[in-house]
């Protein structure tokens, strides 16, 4: 047994899904399967039980996954010890857009602070127009956005990850059970239509190339909102997979299905002003992420 090991046992615990946990970690799915199998096979007793919605913990994997995560967080601790001389200091101003805040951004604060403890960050969230204004101005020296929606072309981005879109569903429904639908039979369904950070005007976008329109009976801000709905069976959305849990918060669980036709990814990154002078406290951090999703990994 190794931290690769707990490592990857925790994301697949977390997301539900070999699939979403390689794609989390920058690795093939197998090398979270195979981590799986050897660790399950120290241990003695299967930690997941699996099936075609994902990977759903045995009650022996909900004891280790308290374990596992007290394990990798002393190891946190102890990188934060070795590495508190680092010489990167000052304040930075980030902005971000509600999903990239609420989603992506809070593990990557808290590991920035542990690499940089005398570098100050402080984060504005904001909707997408006034983020590039605030870059444009200056307020900001870096943003974390959703760079899929970014079109200025006064405004550079690095796109970190792509979290493709699913179906989502009510476990039992009939297209989880099948796990594929079209979207001629989707557009028989009422639909959850999330609204923040321009989803609903990227859904359109899509759904207009199927040559169907959705049968929208709830539009919200909230993707707490939509998980609920979808999970008690009151509709069905597609959202990206960065953002799905397989619980809502009644406890109902919630399963993802493809669709015959692909659907845009929702790519994720960073963004700053186009010929701009990049300080070294900004630099650090873009190397930060840099190093996190576009190095390369071992398979």
């Amino acid at each position: 047994m190794n931290f690769r090991h707990l490592k990857f046992f925790v994301a697949t615990a977390e997301s539900g899904q070999v699939s979403r946990a390689a794609t989390e970690l920058s690795i093939s799915q197998s090398a979270v399967t195979s981590a799986i199998k050897e660790l399950e096979a120290e241990l003695g007793a299967a930690l997941f039980l699996r099936s075609s919605q994902g990977m759903e913990m045995t009650e022996a994997g909900r004891d280790f996954l308290a374990s596992a995560r007290e394990v990798l967080e002393k190891l946190d601790h102890a990188k934060r010890v070795a590495q508190k001389q680092s010489p990167v200091k000052g304040t930075i101003s980030i902005a971000a857009t509600y999903t990239v805040l609420g989603y992506f951004l809070p593990p990557h604060l808290d590991r920035l602070k542990q690499l940089f403890p005398n570098l100050g960050i402080r984060m504005s969230e904001l909707n997408r127009e006034s983020i590039e204004e605030g870059l444009l101005s200056n307020r900001f020296d870096l943003a974390v956005v959703l760079t899929s929606n970014i079109n200025n072309p006064e405004i550079e981005t690095q796109t970190l990850m792509s979290s493709s879109r699913r179906l989502w569903a009510a476990n039992g429904h009939e297209f989880i059970r099948r796990g594929r639908a079209t979207f001629e039979e989707i557009a028989q369904q009422e639909y959850i239509m999330l609204t923040v950070d321009e989803a609903a005007h990227t859904t359109m976008r899509y759904w207009a190339r199927s040559g169907f329109q959705p049968n929208v009976t709830l539009r919200t801000s909230s993707v707490e909102a939509v998980r609920s709905m979808v999970a008690n069976g009151q509709g069905v959305t597609i959202l990206s997979d960065m953002v799905y849990r397989p619980w809502s918060l009644e406890g109902r669980r919630i399963g993802t299905a493809t669709t015959e036709l692909a659907i845009p990814s929702m790519d994720v990154g960073l963004a700053w002003r186009k010929g701009s002078q990049i300080a070294r406290p900004v630099q650090s951090v873009i190397e930060y992420f840099e190093q996190t999703y576009l190095a390369p990994k071992p398979q």
